[in-house]
């Protein structure tokens, strides 16, 4: 009994224990289970977001795709810059089983360095690019050694058919695909689309194993104002001049005064988009917009008209130019020995003035105006501002308010000194004088889209400089300069022409007016009763010869010819008038001799608006057949016609240029008609009529050459 109850009373004993150690584990697993719980909570609910971008960042790999650039087109549609698919080569080195032997393969295709190339193959990455943007040929031959670790991806590369065509307006793109410099930079966001991309997909051991790719949104078309043909005429002659003068450099422009287009911008020196990292950034500027410069005696029209407009001078009215000096605080301007001529005859009338570009004269009609009243002019006339068209790395010129002038800087500014201006001001004041006297915004963008407009919806932005009747007397005096004055270079067959040629002493280390650096300008508009065009010609430090007459007349000359028989503008004079024109260039008194009658103005001692509607300029859509008839010279050289039949406006241009002759251009396309036919005997200098024609077969790769 008593072996029972302690059997008993041990059992009953043992129980508690059990049940506080039951309860004790219990209570561990159901902490330790809470704390699972809670850690899960955490790791699903509190940190999913960073833990899931973590397992992104460590096994998926983004790369960004360039969309389609949109298409820069001239205005006749023809594409300016373009962008292709090509291949771009990247590598997934966790799945290179050699990375040295690959990186040898690979090298030497791409024109890399096996060393540096290995070395970027690092075993634990899931990505790297190889090379972006290679050539088909070298693709070929990548996909002929078949590596493993070597993948291909489309991507868009930019393209520019015509080469170094319009490259300063036109920029270039970097290897991200944004634009870097001209519309490709000041309409890039307009212009690049929306970016697609490239996910990756790798495993633990960082090894590929799937790829999605979301296309990219294309971006939208550019249409310019610029005409491929007048651009290529323009970037000829301009180039021919500037090697002809061993100049730094130069730019043309031609606009349409009636509406503001611009219808070709060119620039010397110049760089080819398709290979930009070859030139110097220098070789990338848009001078037309960003070259600073003093005038010269081109900005003698804004004194004169600014004076006639507000009715201070005439044009018939006498002016005593003193023999050719006029002191101003201290300083004496000269007029040239050409200039100096006339005068020994007596005071010369306003009209002559400009006509044989008087220093004295010029000076004594700001003096008319006095300070305030010329300073408010210059501003008026849109000098010290930019002119809104839009172009990257515009400047606004430079003008000193009265305040900071001296005693000289009146006479300075009268002759076109001591202001800064840029190409595209001046074209823009002779296209208003052109235009009425009403200076309309200029424009190289007509518009922005899938699909161009015929631009008669868009409104012609412009304001009032001068009255008509000013505009009128200005365009007859500007006439007299190209019939009897110091123009008389760029006398045109079979049209009129009016403009005025400038000569700038350039300013020397020293802060004063060199002896030896010029720019010398000329700029004007043609015909003269109904301007289709309005050109401007300005080159930079010419050797061997200085003065606008000599040096940029003639090439404006050339352009203006041309682009007018390009356009079919009807002539307004017969064209065997051209002859004695020449003659006259080339031996109007002075051209040979330092006293020029297009003077460079102080001597070296000096430092120095209402909107109206605008009708378009309509040109025939035919030929004038007066244009085929050949002004012959005897004394020339004669060469046979080539046959220009399948060819390229540009490409017979450049055939008769390089044979010197003159070529009547009509319709667009390639050449299917010409006179006089191919294999006649002509002399150099003769003019041959081309008739073009679009055909299906001309295809943009047959307009690189």
């Amino acid at each position: 009994m008593v072996r029972d109850k302690r059997r008993k009373g041990s059992l009953s004993a043992a129980r508690p224990v059990g049940a506080k150690r039951g309860v004790l584990l219990a209570g561990i697993f159901m902490v330790w289970m809470l704390a699972i719980i809670l850690r899960l909570y955490d790791l699903q609910i509190i940190q999913y977001v960073q833990l899931l971008a973590r397992a992104d960042r460590q096994q998926q790999r983004t790369v960004e795709i360039a969309p389609k650039r949109g298409i820069i087109y001239d205005r006749k549609m023809h594409p300016l810059a373009m962008s292709l698919a090509v291949d771009s080569v990247y590598a997934v080195p966790s799945n290179i089983p050699d990375s040295s032997m690959e990186a040898k393969l690979l090298a030497p295709i791409l024109n890399l360095d096996a060393k540096d190339l290995g070395a970027r193959f690092k075993p634990h990455s899931s990505f790297c690019w190889v090379k972006r943007k290679i050539t088909p040929q070298q693709s070929d031959r990548i996909r002929d050694l078949n590596l493993q670790g070597i993948y291909f991806q489309k991507e868009m590369k930019r393209f520019y058919p015509d080469g170094d065509l319009a490259a300063t307006v036109l920029g270039y793109v970097g290897m991200d695909d944004n634009g870097l410099g001209g519309v490709e930079y000041q309409f890039n966001k307009q212009i690049r689309g929306v970016p697609g991309k490239v996910l990756l997909s790798t495993d633990a051991k960082h090894r590929s194993f799937r790829s999605t790719e979301w296309r990219g949104e294309p971006g939208k078309n550019l249409f310019l104002t610029i005409d491929d043909d007048i651009q290529y005429i323009a970037e000829r002659s301009l180039a021919l001049t500037v090697a002809k003068y061993h100049a730094a450099g130069g730019t043309v422009i031609v606009q349409n005064p009636s509406n503001g287009e611009i219808l070709a911008m060119a620039n010397q020196p110049t760089f080819n988009p398709n290979d930009y990292q070859k030139f110097p950034a220098t070789d990338r500027i848009n001078r037309a917009v960003s070259w600073i410069y003093e005038p010269g005696s081109t900005f003698k029209s804004v004194t004169i008209s600014s004076a006639i407009d507000e009715k201070l001078a005439r044009p018939s009215e006498l002016v005593d130019c003193q023999m050719g000096q006029i002191s101003l605080g201290g300083r004496i301007i000269h007029d040239d020995a050409e200039a100096i001529r006339h005068e020994r005859g007596g005071p010369l009338t306003l009209n002559q003035v400009l006509m044989y570009s008087s220093d004295v004269g010029s000076v004594k009609m700001a003096l008319r105006l006095g300070e305030e009243r010329f300073y408010r002019r210059i501003l008026n006339y849109g000098f010290d501002a930019d002119t809104g068209i839009g172009l990257p790395g515009e400047e606004e010129g430079l003008l000193a308010p009265p305040r900071r002038w001296s005693g000289v800087s009146i006479g300075q500014l009268a002759i076109g000194q001591g202001v800064g201006v840029t190409p595209l001001q001046m074209i823009r004041l002779y296209s208003a004088i052109a235009n009425d006297g009403v200076m309309l915004q200029p424009k190289i963008v007509r518009d922005i889209g899938q699909v161009a407009s015929d631009g008669s919806s868009l409104p012609i932005l412009g304001r009032r400089i001068m009255s008509k009747q000013t505009a009128d007397i200005m365009r007859q005096m500007l006439a007299g300069v190209v019939e009897h004055g110091t123009g008389v270079a760029a006398q045109l067959a079979g049209y009129t022409s009016a403009g005025k040629t400038g000569t700038a002493q350039k300013v020397d280390a020293t802060g004063h007016y060199s002896h030896k650096e010029h720019i010398a300008s000329f700029m004007g508009f043609a015909p003269v009763d109904k301007p289709a065009v309005a050109i401007l010609v300005v080159i930079d430090t010419p050797v061997g010869a200085m003065y606008g007459a000599e040096v940029a007349a003639p090439t404006w000359k050339s352009i203006a010819e041309q682009t007018l028989r390009y356009l079919n503008v009807p002539q307004d004079k017969p064209s065997d008038n051209i002859q004695i024109a020449s003659r006259r260039s080339a031996e109007f008194p002075g051209q040979k001799r330092r006293g020029n009658a297009d003077n460079p103005p102080i001597n070296s001692e000096s430092v120095g608006a209402a909107t109206r509607p605008v009708e378009p300029v309509s040109y025939s859509s035919e030929p004038d057949t007066h244009l085929k008839d050949t002004v012959v010279l005897d004394e020339s050289p004669t060469v046979a016609v080539p046959d220009f039949t399948g060819l390229s406006a540009r490409r017979a241009t450049q055939e008769c240029q390089s044979l010197g002759l003159e070529m009547q251009m009509a319709g667009s396309g390639l050449a299917v008609q010409q006179d006089p036919p191919a294999g006649a005997t002509v002399h150099a200098g003769s003019r041959v009529w081309v008739r073009f024609a679009q055909q299906v077969c001309c295809s943009v790769s047959e307009r690189v050459h």
